[in-house]
Formats: structure tokens, sequence, C-alpha cells
């Protein structure tokens, strides 16, 4: 296994739940472990269970050399807990779906299969420590979540933690050369740091 050697771009100290450290995903140390979580049954709405180990490497290749999205793994206490992605709202796909405003940053959040029984708050402390991070972003004035719109639990999520939802669309599909991204029916949800 390779071992990556980038380092945080975030660390915070979570209440009830340890710290909580973004760091860049490098495809090639973490394509594996991302690959173990992205086909399990219950990451069927990230739209990746039939994918290689090696597309997995390449899915995330892509999204390194951008400047407009970015992948983070997110550690608790060291522990690989999750997956967080954020990107320019007006260089994707869910541009074409609703008015972009300046400031509008995406976000995508997997979180890993968790050992032994699920912890009270560890989804909000997480969520809590993503959206410190975003926000302390300069161009960021407001976060956009588009997850699968049949994703009830994750929708339920983003309402307890403050999102506001918005109209349910369709994002259109993607077929690039590097990346390949069917058409999917999302719920758009809004956090807007004024407004919470």
């Amino acid at each position: 296994m390779t071992t990556s050697t980038r380092r945080p771009v975030h660390t915070q100290l979570v209440e009830g739940l340890g710290t909580v450290t973004l760091t860049p995903v490098d495809p090639a140390a973490d394509a594996a472990l991302i690959h173990s979580w992205v086909t399990e049954e219950r990451a069927r709405f990230w739209g990746m269970r039939g994918a290689s180990r090696e597309l997995v490497q390449e899915i995330y290749e892509d999204v390194d050399r951008r400047t407009t999205h970015h992948a983070f793994l997110v550690r608790r206490d060291g522990e690989p807990v999750a997956l967080f992605q954020t990107y320019d709202c007006a260089e994707d796909r869910i541009g074409e779906c609703y008015e972009v405003q300046p400031g509008d940053t995406g976000v995508h959040l997997l979180v890993g299969p968790t050992r032994g029984a699920a912890e009270r708050g560890f989804s909000s402390g997480l969520i809590g420590a993503f959206l410190s991070y975003v926000l302390a972003q300069r161009t960021t004035r407001r976060v956009v979540a588009e997850p699968d719109a049949r994703n009830e639990k994750a929708i339920a999520r983003l309402v307890r933690s403050g999102f506001e939802l918005g109209p349910e669309v369709e994002l259109p599909e993607i077929d690039l050369p590097e990346v390949h991204l069917p058409a999917k029916k999302a719920r758009l949800a809004f956090f807007a740091p004024e407004a919470n």
C-alpha cells in the first residue's frame, strides 16, 4: 500500500467526536480505500458501485488535476472515516440546473463504513467540521448540496444541519474520456451562513 505525503488542509477538534482532519486525496495512495467504500451497497447513491479500483484512481486523478474540484480523505483521530468533496458550482454540471450565485461552493460527502454500533452525533459532527472548512474559504458565500433525490437519510441530515431544501433537479449526463457520470435526479439544498 502506498503512503501519501500530503498534509492536512484543515484540522478541528469536534467536541464528543475527536480531532477531524481533511487531507487532499492522493489518488494512488487512497484509491484502494475509496474503492472499498464506493462499491458497497450502502454507497449506491454515490454512483460508483461497479467501478474498478483502477477507474476510481483515474477519477480521483482527474479531480486532482482540476483547480475547481477538490477531494479530501477525512480522518477522525487518525482513522479514515469519510470522503469529502468540494467544487465550484459554476464549473460543474449542477450549474445547468439552477441559477448559480457568486460564491456557491458545492459539496459531496460519503461517510465510510463504521465499526460497531452507529454513534450519536457522528455525522452532524463531521458536517459541522466540513462547514467550518468550506466557509473559511474566502470565495464561499453559500454551500450547495445535491444528494440523490431518493436518499432520504442524507436529505434529512442536511435539513437537521441547517440546510434549506431547494427544488428537485435532473443533473445531466457527463460522458468524457476521463469521466462518465450518468444523469441523476437530485434534491438541491443550500446553507447560507448569514441565515444560520
